[in-house]
Protein backbone atom coordinates (compact mmCIF):
# COMPACT_ATOMS: atom_id res chain seq x y z
CA UNK A 1 0.00 0.00 0.00
CA UNK A 2 1.23 3.44 -0.68
CA UNK A 3 2.66 5.33 2.02
CA UNK A 4 0.20 9.34 2.61
CA UNK A 5 4.20 10.81 3.09
CA UNK A 6 3.74 10.66 -0.66
CA UNK A 7 0.36 12.75 -0.47
CA UNK A 8 1.04 16.26 -1.63
CA UNK A 9 -1.53 19.29 -0.76
CA UNK A 10 -2.38 21.70 -3.39
CA UNK A 11 -1.64 24.81 -3.02
CA UNK A 12 -3.52 27.41 -5.30
CA UNK A 13 -5.44 26.88 -9.04
CA UNK A 14 -2.93 26.98 -11.30
CA UNK A 15 -3.53 25.75 -14.87
CA UNK A 16 -1.12 22.69 -15.06
CA UNK A 17 -2.62 20.91 -12.23
CA UNK A 18 -6.51 21.41 -12.84
CA UNK A 19 -5.95 19.82 -16.41
CA UNK A 20 -4.60 17.00 -14.81
CA UNK A 21 -7.18 16.85 -12.51
CA UNK A 22 -9.98 17.60 -15.39
CA UNK A 23 -7.85 14.06 -16.62
CA UNK A 24 -8.70 12.16 -14.05
CA UNK A 25 -12.46 12.46 -13.99
CA UNK A 26 -12.42 12.14 -17.77
CA UNK A 27 -10.58 8.91 -17.00
CA UNK A 28 -13.51 7.71 -14.42
CA UNK A 29 -16.32 8.95 -16.69
CA UNK A 30 -17.54 11.76 -13.71
CA UNK A 31 -19.20 14.94 -14.27
CA UNK A 32 -17.01 17.28 -12.44
CA UNK A 33 -15.47 20.29 -14.39
CA UNK A 34 -12.24 22.66 -14.00
CA UNK A 35 -14.30 25.37 -12.41
CA UNK A 36 -15.59 22.67 -9.65
CA UNK A 37 -12.14 21.50 -8.96
CA UNK A 38 -11.37 25.44 -7.94
CA UNK A 39 -14.16 25.48 -5.67
CA UNK A 40 -12.29 22.84 -3.82
CA UNK A 41 -9.17 24.61 -4.22
CA UNK A 42 -10.67 27.91 -2.84
CA UNK A 43 -12.95 27.01 -0.05
CA UNK A 44 -11.24 24.02 1.20
CA UNK A 45 -8.56 21.47 -0.17
CA UNK A 46 -7.11 19.03 -2.48
CA UNK A 47 -4.66 16.49 -2.15
CA UNK A 48 -2.86 14.41 -4.83
CA UNK A 49 0.00 11.71 -5.63
CA UNK A 50 1.88 12.00 -8.50
CA UNK A 51 4.28 9.13 -10.49
CA UNK A 52 7.94 9.74 -11.46
CA UNK A 53 6.66 11.98 -14.23
CA UNK A 54 4.89 14.61 -11.86
CA UNK A 55 1.66 13.46 -13.41
CA UNK A 56 -1.03 13.59 -10.72
CA UNK A 57 -2.63 9.95 -10.56
CA UNK A 58 -4.80 10.47 -7.47
CA UNK A 59 -7.42 12.87 -6.17
CA UNK A 60 -8.90 13.38 -3.04
CA UNK A 61 -10.72 17.08 -1.61
CA UNK A 62 -12.18 17.84 1.44
CA UNK A 63 -14.90 20.79 1.77
CA UNK A 64 -15.20 22.29 4.83
CA UNK A 65 -19.31 22.72 6.06
CA UNK A 66 -19.09 25.31 8.50
CA UNK A 67 -17.22 24.84 11.90
CA UNK A 68 -18.40 21.07 12.56
CA UNK A 69 -18.10 19.08 9.75
CA UNK A 70 -16.46 18.90 6.36
CA UNK A 71 -17.33 17.18 2.93
CA UNK A 72 -14.75 14.29 1.54
CA UNK A 73 -15.39 13.45 -2.23
CA UNK A 74 -12.67 13.40 -5.78
CA UNK A 75 -11.20 10.08 -4.56
CA UNK A 76 -10.04 9.47 -8.09
CA UNK A 77 -7.27 7.21 -9.02
CA UNK A 78 -5.78 7.25 -12.90
CA UNK A 79 -6.47 3.46 -14.54
CA UNK A 80 -2.79 2.79 -15.10
CA UNK A 81 -1.85 3.63 -11.33
CA UNK A 82 -4.92 1.24 -9.39
CA UNK A 83 -4.48 -1.39 -7.21
CA UNK A 84 -1.39 0.23 -5.53
CA UNK A 85 -3.07 1.82 -2.57
CA UNK A 86 -2.90 5.20 -3.89
CA UNK A 87 -6.78 6.05 -3.42
CA UNK A 88 -6.46 4.73 0.34
CA UNK A 89 -3.95 6.85 0.93
CA UNK A 90 -5.54 10.12 0.01
CA UNK A 91 -8.48 9.46 1.84
CA UNK A 92 -6.10 8.88 4.92
CA UNK A 93 -4.67 12.47 4.04
CA UNK A 94 -8.29 13.61 3.44
CA UNK A 95 -9.58 12.38 6.65
CA UNK A 96 -6.48 13.56 8.65
CA UNK A 97 -7.36 16.82 7.41
CA UNK A 98 -10.82 16.59 8.75
CA UNK A 99 -9.87 15.17 12.24
CA UNK A 100 -7.08 18.12 12.52
CA UNK A 101 -9.38 20.64 12.14
CA UNK A 102 -11.79 19.00 15.10
CA UNK A 103 -14.32 18.57 12.38
CA UNK A 104 -17.12 15.37 11.66
CA UNK A 105 -15.53 13.94 8.28
CA UNK A 106 -19.21 12.76 6.15
CA UNK A 107 -19.58 11.60 2.46
CA UNK A 108 -21.94 10.17 0.27
CA UNK A 109 -20.54 6.58 -0.80
CA UNK A 110 -21.07 4.35 -4.08
CA UNK A 111 -21.67 1.02 -3.78
CA UNK A 112 -17.72 0.13 -3.65
CA UNK A 113 -16.80 2.88 -1.76
CA UNK A 114 -19.26 2.26 1.21
CA UNK A 115 -17.68 -0.75 2.04
CA UNK A 116 -14.00 0.09 2.17
CA UNK A 117 -15.71 3.68 4.66
CA UNK A 118 -17.28 0.86 7.13
CA UNK A 119 -13.90 -0.21 7.31
CA UNK A 120 -13.13 3.24 9.17
CA UNK A 121 -15.85 3.85 11.30
CA UNK A 122 -18.21 5.53 8.90
CA UNK A 123 -22.17 4.80 9.28
CA UNK A 124 -25.02 4.91 6.62
CA UNK A 125 -27.37 7.85 7.49
CA UNK A 126 -29.91 7.44 4.27
CA UNK A 127 -29.53 6.85 1.00
CA UNK A 128 -29.73 8.11 -2.58
CA UNK A 129 -29.87 7.14 -5.97
CA UNK A 130 -28.37 9.15 -9.37
CA UNK A 131 -30.45 9.81 -12.73
CA UNK A 132 -30.11 10.19 -15.31
CA UNK A 133 -31.30 11.45 -18.59
CA UNK A 134 -29.77 11.50 -22.25
CA UNK A 135 -30.18 14.47 -24.17
CA UNK A 136 -33.56 16.05 -25.92
CA UNK A 137 -32.61 15.53 -29.87
CA UNK A 138 -35.63 17.40 -30.72
CA UNK A 139 -35.97 20.11 -28.34
CA UNK A 140 -34.55 23.95 -28.87
CA UNK A 141 -30.67 24.91 -27.14
CA UNK A 142 -31.54 25.87 -24.04
CA UNK A 143 -30.19 29.41 -22.81
CA UNK A 144 -26.83 29.78 -21.18
CA UNK A 145 -28.63 31.01 -17.84
CA UNK A 146 -31.80 31.39 -16.15
CA UNK A 147 -34.21 31.78 -13.41
CA UNK A 148 -34.55 33.96 -9.99
CA UNK A 149 -30.79 34.75 -8.13
CA UNK A 150 -32.71 37.09 -6.23
CA UNK A 151 -32.78 37.11 -2.21
CA UNK A 152 -29.82 34.52 -2.58
CA UNK A 153 -29.50 35.00 1.59
CA UNK A 154 -32.69 33.96 1.77
CA UNK A 155 -31.78 30.78 -0.43
CA UNK A 156 -28.94 29.89 1.89
CA UNK A 157 -30.45 30.04 4.82
CA UNK A 158 -33.59 27.20 3.63
CA UNK A 159 -30.69 25.15 2.02
CA UNK A 160 -28.57 25.14 5.69
CA UNK A 161 -32.11 24.49 7.16
CA UNK A 162 -32.66 21.71 5.13
CA UNK A 163 -28.65 20.37 5.50
CA UNK A 164 -27.73 21.06 9.10
CA UNK A 165 -24.60 22.46 7.82
CA UNK A 166 -23.43 25.77 6.24
CA UNK A 167 -21.91 25.89 2.85
CA UNK A 168 -23.11 29.38 1.96
CA UNK A 169 -20.16 30.70 0.18
CA UNK A 170 -20.12 27.36 -2.12
CA UNK A 171 -23.35 27.26 -2.87
CA UNK A 172 -23.58 31.20 -4.26
CA UNK A 173 -20.63 30.51 -6.24
CA UNK A 174 -22.51 27.24 -7.85
CA UNK A 175 -25.86 29.69 -8.58
CA UNK A 176 -23.63 32.55 -9.77
CA UNK A 177 -21.03 30.08 -12.43
CA UNK A 178 -21.84 30.58 -15.94
CA UNK A 179 -24.66 28.88 -17.41
CA UNK A 180 -26.28 28.24 -13.91
CA UNK A 181 -30.25 28.39 -13.70
CA UNK A 182 -31.86 29.24 -10.37
CA UNK A 183 -35.53 28.63 -9.57
CA UNK A 184 -37.56 30.02 -6.44
CA UNK A 185 -40.76 29.18 -5.74
CA UNK A 186 -42.48 29.85 -2.45
CA UNK A 187 -40.41 28.50 0.31
CA UNK A 188 -38.61 25.74 -2.55
CA UNK A 189 -35.32 26.35 -5.07
CA UNK A 190 -33.42 24.35 -6.92
CA UNK A 191 -30.15 25.01 -9.16
CA UNK A 192 -28.93 23.30 -12.28
CA UNK A 193 -25.52 23.87 -13.50
CA UNK A 194 -23.32 22.80 -16.07
CA UNK A 195 -21.05 19.42 -15.93
CA UNK A 196 -18.89 18.01 -18.12
CA UNK A 197 -21.34 15.41 -19.73
CA UNK A 198 -24.62 16.70 -18.12
CA UNK A 199 -26.46 19.00 -16.61
CA UNK A 200 -26.87 18.61 -13.01
CA UNK A 201 -30.01 19.44 -10.90
CA UNK A 202 -29.02 20.35 -7.25
CA UNK A 203 -29.84 21.18 -4.69
CA UNK A 204 -33.54 20.73 -4.92
CA UNK A 205 -35.16 21.96 -1.55
CA UNK A 206 -38.69 22.08 -0.78
CA UNK A 207 -40.77 22.12 2.40
CA UNK A 208 -43.11 19.10 0.69
CA UNK A 209 -42.42 16.60 -2.40
CA UNK A 210 -45.26 17.87 -4.55
CA UNK A 211 -43.84 20.97 -4.18
CA UNK A 212 -40.19 20.09 -5.27
CA UNK A 213 -42.23 17.82 -8.20
CA UNK A 214 -43.68 21.44 -9.72
CA UNK A 215 -40.22 23.27 -9.03
CA UNK A 216 -38.32 20.17 -11.00
CA UNK A 217 -40.66 20.14 -13.89
CA UNK A 218 -40.21 24.29 -14.46
CA UNK A 219 -36.84 23.96 -14.16
CA UNK A 220 -36.05 21.01 -16.45
CA UNK A 221 -38.70 22.17 -18.82
CA UNK A 222 -37.07 23.02 -22.56
CA UNK A 223 -32.92 21.80 -21.71
CA UNK A 224 -32.52 19.30 -24.28
CA UNK A 225 -29.11 18.45 -22.68
CA UNK A 226 -28.61 15.38 -20.67
CA UNK A 227 -29.31 15.83 -16.99
CA UNK A 228 -28.02 14.68 -13.81
CA UNK A 229 -30.10 13.95 -10.36
CA UNK A 230 -29.21 12.54 -7.25
CA UNK A 231 -32.58 11.91 -5.29
CA UNK A 232 -33.02 10.56 -1.71
CA UNK A 233 -34.83 6.89 -2.21
CA UNK A 234 -37.66 8.56 0.19
CA UNK A 235 -39.47 10.49 -2.65
CA UNK A 236 -41.95 8.48 -4.12
CA UNK A 237 -43.58 11.06 -5.79
CA UNK A 238 -39.97 12.54 -7.85
CA UNK A 239 -39.29 8.84 -8.15
CA UNK A 240 -42.53 8.12 -10.53
CA UNK A 241 -42.07 12.10 -12.06
CA UNK A 242 -38.16 10.95 -13.49
CA UNK A 243 -39.22 7.79 -14.52
CA UNK A 244 -42.24 9.02 -16.79
CA UNK A 245 -39.97 11.98 -17.94
CA UNK A 246 -37.49 9.26 -19.32
CA UNK A 247 -35.10 9.34 -16.48
CA UNK A 248 -33.26 6.46 -15.54
CA UNK A 249 -31.90 4.77 -12.49
CA UNK A 250 -27.97 5.10 -13.03
CA UNK A 251 -26.26 4.18 -9.38
CA UNK A 252 -27.10 4.55 -5.79
CA UNK A 253 -25.17 6.65 -2.80
CA UNK A 254 -25.33 6.32 0.95
CA UNK A 255 -25.03 9.06 2.95
CA UNK A 256 -22.07 8.84 5.66
CA UNK A 257 -20.86 10.19 8.94
CA UNK A 258 -17.93 9.37 10.88
CA UNK A 259 -19.20 9.69 14.23
CA UNK A 260 -22.30 11.92 15.26
CA UNK A 261 -23.35 14.43 12.49
CA UNK A 262 -23.24 17.48 14.07
CA UNK A 263 -26.58 18.84 13.02
CA UNK A 264 -29.30 16.43 11.47
CA UNK A 265 -31.14 19.36 9.94
CA UNK A 266 -34.70 18.64 8.06
CA UNK A 267 -33.74 16.18 5.64
CA UNK A 268 -38.03 16.08 4.51
CA UNK A 269 -36.65 19.42 3.12
CA UNK A 270 -34.09 17.59 0.52
CA UNK A 271 -35.17 16.31 -2.82
CA UNK A 272 -32.05 16.51 -4.26
CA UNK A 273 -28.80 17.17 -3.03
CA UNK A 274 -26.11 18.96 -4.38
CA UNK A 275 -23.74 16.39 -5.94
CA UNK A 276 -21.90 13.46 -3.87
CA UNK A 277 -18.80 16.56 -4.13
CA UNK A 278 -20.73 19.31 -2.62
CA UNK A 279 -23.32 16.98 -0.39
Amino acid sequence: MASTEAVETLSAPDAISLSMLEALVVASGWNQTADDWAVFLRHGSVHVVRDADGAIVASGAVLPMGAAAAWISMILVAPQARGAGLGRSVFERCLATVRAAGRVAMLDATPAGEQLYLQYGFSPLWRLSRWHRGALADAPASAAASGDHSKVDALLALDAEALGLERGAVLAELMRRPGSRVLRHAQAFAVLRSGRIARHVGPLIATDEASAAVLLNDLIDGIPEPIFIDVPDERPLLRRQLAEAGFALQRGFCRMALGEPPAHGQNAFIHAIAGPEFG
